[in-house]
């Protein structure tokens, strides 16, 4: 390979690497012309490369070699360790290394280094990308909810990175440097993927993976994994499906066009058609066979919905931000068992149980998949079957997690949401949950902010007002109806 005396381009050699466990196979020695020691760009191409070794030869004003400058990679002893050793600079005549002997033993301790670390751990491992040319505090904040959302998703989070810009970078979201950065620190940290806080672009996702192998996915993405992960009715899986085709469809990328020609030639007239297109078409297909089936779907429990309707049944929806607390609290006012889990959208699937206790008429609690901030537009419609639920309620429990410190955010995101999807106004009560986690003097100025109550589902405290409430709402209800029939 031939280069200037500023640089040297070097080719991709992805392909040549063996296993996980060992290095590129490859050791690049080149020419410094100047005397000049190893450079950052030299020793960043070791790692990034992950090659047995990088050596620079120095010249004398004769233009002879003089002195072997040589780096060669450091197991992971450490985050704060240095990825990269020196050998001793020697003129090539005093070299004495069996250099076979050398990177087998480095190989093995880095292996060694590396299963210890991770040893019996088979989950993917993150890194968190936060970028803002805003406020760092509140992207570190929505930072720690992504983490949330990727132990959600079974994702080891290793390490968490947030960047402030002037203004965000068009081809790689974050600068070309940062990106290197985490490349490497990606080695010695054993993650798999890296996980960006914003929507990337079809073309900021193509570059990001034309410099590393590992996995690049954004929130999005993550979110749909998660629903994908979650769904267990037909319905809501048909529906996950379809948001994640939706949001693949664009984002195709065809690595090597010389390759992707799979119909033409002989018997095919034209140039034929790539294999990018034609995974569109079957995307495309396939979108359209899923709108069929849900469309079948929907017909069918409007069906259900309107004989629902013609009996006397006071419907209640706890909605709220996900991981607030509805699961359990809708457990207390059913007494039945349900899944309760300390996770981001534990409940996908929404489902209605009847309420215990004496009542004038049936009185049933919905449970509802949790809302979240920035919900990907592809999934506004997985929600839509929520909302419809919702939309006949008699009265919206609007359960809010107190001790969190984004609880006013949290409110807001779920206004908004439900202000888009719902058609008209239904009577709510804002119960503010998890009170015996902070300062009853801050719940009591909320209280009076929001009209609403405090309570603690997990424990019961304060229940027995909020189903009073309720009886209040039930009986308004009754009067209104027998009202209307007479």
């Amino acid at each position: 390979m031939l280069g200037s005396q500023h640089d040297i381009v070097l080719p991709n050699f992805k392909r040549l690497r063996t296993s996980k466990k060992r290095f590129r196979g490859l050791r690049c020695i080149h020419t410094h012309l100047f005397g000049e020691k190893l450079n950052q760009d030299d020793l960043t191409d070791l790692v990034l490369l992950r090659l047995d070794m990088m050596s620079a030869i120095t010249m004398d004003k004769n233009g002879l070699p003089e002195l072997v400058y040589s780096a060669y990679l450091n197991p992971p002893y450490g985050k704060n360790k240095s990825y990269w050793d020196f050998l001793k600079p020697l003129h090539p005549s005093n070299i004495n290394i069996d250099f076979q002997v050398f990177i087998r033993n480095l190989e093995m301790e880095f292996s060694r280094k590396v299963d210890r670390k991770y040893e019996g751990e088979r989950v993917e491992k993150g890194i968190l990308i936060g970028i803002t040319t805003k406020n760092l505090t509140k992207e570190i904040e929505s930072l720690d909810e992504l983490e949330n959302l990727a132990k959600t998703d079974g994702i080891q989070v290793v390490d968490k990175v947030v960047q402030r810009r002037p203004k965000l970078d068009n081809k790689f979201l974050i600068g070309a440097g940062k990106l290197k950065e985490l490349i490497i620190s990606s080695m010695y940290l054993g993650a798999t993927m890296l996980i960006f806080n914003r929507e990337l672009t079809p073309n900021q996702v193509r570059a990001i993976c034309s410099k590393t192998d590992l996995k690049v996915i954004d929130r999005n993405q993550l979110i749909l994994d998660i629903f994908a992960n979650h769904a267990t009715t037909e319905e809501g899986r048909l529906k996950v499906e379809l948001a994640q085709l939706k949001y693949m469809l664009p984002r195709l990328v065809e690595k090597d066009d010389s390759l992707s020609r799979l119909t033409g030639g002989i018997g095919g007239r034209g140039p034929g058609e790539t294999k990018i297109e034609l995974d569109r078409r079957r995307i495309k297909k396939r979108i359209s066979d899923l709108e069929k089936r849900l469309k079948k779907i929907a017909d069918n429990r409007n069906n259900r919905r309107k004989n629902r309707l013609k009996s006397n049944v006071f419907k209640i929806s706890v909605v709220g931000y996900t991981n607030v607390g509805k699961s359990t609290l809708v457990k207390r006012l059913t007494g039945q068992d349900m899944i309760v889990e300390d996770k981001l959208f534990a409940t996908l699937n929404p489902f209605t149980k009847k309420m215990r206790g004496l009542w004038p008429i049936d009185v049933v609690v919905s449970d509802t998949v949790g809302f979240i901030e920035d919900l990907p537009e592809e999934l506004l419609d997985t929600f839509k079957s929520t909302i419809e639920e919702i939309e006949y309620s008699d009265l919206i429990i609007h359960l809010v997690d107190i001790s969190s410190k984004d609880f006013e955010k949290q409110i807001e995101s779920v206004e908004k949401v439900l202000s888009v999807l719902l058609s008209k106004k239904i009577p709510r009560i804002f119960v503010f949950n998890k009170v015996d986690c902070v300062n009853d003097i801050d719940v009591d100025i909320l209280l009076k902010k929001y009209k609403g109550i405090k309570i603690s589902a997990k424990n019961g405290e304060n229940l027995e007002k909020l189903v009073n409430l309720i009886k209040i709402k039930v009986e308004e209800y009754v009067k209104i109806k027998s009202g209307k029939s007479g």
